[in-house]
């Protein structure tokens, strides 16, 4: 049984205590929605854990897709063919999914289709932090924003209705705060699901220029419309004081903050709540700010809502005072904190700065803690490996082209293997470029996933204009990072059904790559030997680094109920921290001057024993031998 069965069988009227994502799950059932897609990635993930558990139970068609793209073109056919859909992915995904997004704007959906960006102020996981409300208003497309579990099951259903009325696909964006808080929400009804007719006129999915340039007049008229509908009244919301002086405009989680702050100021002021972003709901806001000769706009990342505020008053020759993020009051970048909005809201009222709403300062001195790769995992073995290798070869000044994955921690110490490291697949192609334009001998680092995701163009690009660099594929046999997703390497089983695994030793076959090799990082002596074949190899040479992530394997053996542990023999141990300082297992570390291991952070994966990590064969195996 799942622990997710709950949010498919639980009846209209019902409360769950669930987190926005899993809100979220429960709004796509209730919508009735026959198709989800998915790029996994953080804040959007347990969206896609929720589903991939409950899909067959629930009769939806569920598809961890290979990208964000593709995802999104497998939910447009959906749509297209009369089923309702509903893609997701976290916000930089939106950059790869950009592309198609543009051209549905333009033609329209079918059935009703919503497009879900999980944005990350703060950057708690991701390599930027951009606001993708700014996508809205390049595509000319509907945007609602909840700011809780319940509007995030409720308005998404909303956004499915205004899908369907308007004929074009809706983006529902979240932030980390709102994806990931929880709280008690009531159900619905789950609606049943039918396929609909569509009647589609020859070419009306054609994006041909001829076409485009009608639709885009279309387009701005839909916008329009939806602009002048009740879907405002239930989107938008009012509360507090009609009458105060000041006003507060506020969306997602800025909101919730803002409301925290002004109950512990004990200040009765009215806000309004904005859950739909675009098509700026310009008359309600007008007539908001008309009342209110100052006006607070608290929003996070970027400053759309106060742009379009400040746009307003000059449109309508409004005489009011808005304060926000473009005259340098709220922070232009990151999460707002209850503490800095508590001291905004006392300067501009007038109210006394209270020092003790800023960050709490520390007064001991907290030793830092990078992020570090989990004991047992074979990325650890690679990057040994490697780093080893270049040392015996010689290597001067070798240039590291790491990519987005659990192995991107491969740029913290001791290994450092990290020169360049921008997006998705980025680092096989930045890796051909820097062996064009430079004799700096060029190693990229790329997992399994993100492979499929966008590294297979970059490797045939290395091929095709006769690149010099080496690639490590890390495969691991999962999408780790984000929660241990299937990807095409994986033979995922959903709903009792196993699928076809994609080989990546035959796609890198297929294009055109002489030198390949796979290896098991565990085994450190054949990873190395060859790595140095491969660094001696003129032209693209890969080697797979194939063992599965290491939560997979510990998981297995606490099912099986082995357990291997290792310790360090003090008799042994001659403390020349070589397994500390080179290797650097969290389970290790140092008391007095021996290395000693934590067996509750121990896994048994034994890479530790062989000798490039302990000459001395100070590491033996405690316990039952007989880890899978």
């Amino acid at each position: 049984m799942s622990p997710y069965d709950s949010i498919l069988t639980a009846k209209s009227g019902d409360r769950l205590f669930l987190l926005g994502n899993e809100a979220i799950a429960r709004g796509v059932l209730e919508a009735g929605v026959h198709i989800a897609t998915t790029y996994p990635g953080t804040p959007s993930s347990e969206v896609g854990d929720v589903l991939f558990e409950i899909a067959g139970k629930a009769g939806l068609k569920f598809e961890f897709s290979v990208n964000e793209k593709v995802a999104v073109e497998s939910a447009f056919a959906a749509s297209m063919s009369g089923l309702m859909s509903f893609v997701f992915m976290k916000h930089v995904g939106m950059n790869v999914a950009a592309d198609a997004i543009m051209s549905i704007a333009y033609t329209g959906t079918g059935a009703p289709m919503v497009i879900m960006t999980a944005d990350d102020p703060s950057m708690f996981s991701s390599q930027n932090e951009q606001d993708n409300r700014i996508y809205a208003q390049l595509a000319h497309l509907p945007l609602i924003e909840p700011s809780n579990p319940q509007e995030a099951k409720d308005f998404l259903k909303i956004a499915f209705h205004i899908s369907r009325d308007e004929g074009l696909p809706v983006i529902f964006r979240t932030t980390t705060r709102t994806s990931h808080m929880r709280s008690s929400v009531v159900v619905g009804e789950i609606q049943e699901r039918h396929r609909e007719e569509i009647s589609a006129s020859p070419g009306r999915y054609v994006a041909l220029p001829s076409n485009s340039y009608r639709y885009k007049e279309t387009l701005i008229s839909k916008m329009e419309e939806i602009s002048g509908t009740n879907y405002q009244d239930l989107l938008v919301t009012r509360m507090g004081n009609p009458e105060s002086l000041h006003g507060v405009i506020a969306s997602g989680e800025a909101f919730n903050i803002m409301m925290d702050s002004l109950k512990k100021l004990g200040l009765d002021i009215e806000v309004l709540k904005l859950g739909i972003i675009n098509p700026f709901p310009e008359k309600i806001v007008a007539e908001f700010m008309q009342k209110h000769p100052s006006v607070i706009v608290a929003e996070e990342v970027d400053p759309v809502i106060e742009t379009a505020c400040r746009s307003l008053a000059q449109k309508y020759g409004l005489s009011v005072n808005i304060t926000g993020k473009l005259d340098g009051v709220f922070p232009m970048s990151h999460e707002l904190s209850p503490g800095a909005v508590e001291n905004i809201l006392r300067e501009i009222l007038a109210l006394g700065r209270n020092e003790r709403a800023s960050t709490y300062q520390i007064s001991m001195e907290v030793p830092a803690r990078p992020p570090v790769l989990c004991p047992g995992c074979p990325h650890r073995g690679t990057y040994f490996a490697v780093k080893r290798a270049v040392k015996m070869l010689r290597i001067s000044d070798p240039v590291y082209s790491s990519d987005i994955g659990c192995y991107s921690l491969g740029d913290y110490d001791p290994f450092n293997e990290a020169t360049v490291m921008l997006s998705m697949g980025s680092s096989i192609g930045v890796a051909s470029g820097i062996s064009a334009a430079s004799d700096r001998r060029v190693i990229a680092f790329i997992g399994d996933s993100t492979f499929f995701h966008g590294g297979i163009p970059g490797l045939i690009n290395a091929v095709h204009n006769k690149s010099r660099l080496l690639l490590v594929v890390m495969d691991n046999d999962t999408t780790a990072m984000t929660g241990r997703q299937p990807n095409p390497g994986t033979p995922v089983s959903l709903a009792g059904q196993y699928t076809r695994e994609v080989s990546i030793e035959e796609v890198v076959k297929s294009t055109g790559v002489d030198f390949m090799k796979t290896v098991d990082p565990y085994d450190l002596k054949q990873t190395l030997t060859a790595v140095m074949d491969a660094l001696r190899h003129d032209g693209v040479s890969v080697i797979i680094a194939k063992r599965e992530c290491a939560i997979l394997r510990d998981n297995r053996n606490k099912k099986l109920g082995v357990e291997v542990k290792y310790t360090v023999n003090p008799e042994k141990c001659t403390g020349c921290m070589n397994c500390v300082t080179n290797f650097a297992c969290p389970a290790m570390s140092i008391s007095g001057n021996r290395v000693v291991i934590d067996p509750n952070l121990c896994d048994g994966c034994s890479v530790c024993t062989q000798p490039y990590v302990c000459p001395f064969q100070a590491i033996e195996m405690e316990g039952d031998a007989g880890a899978a």
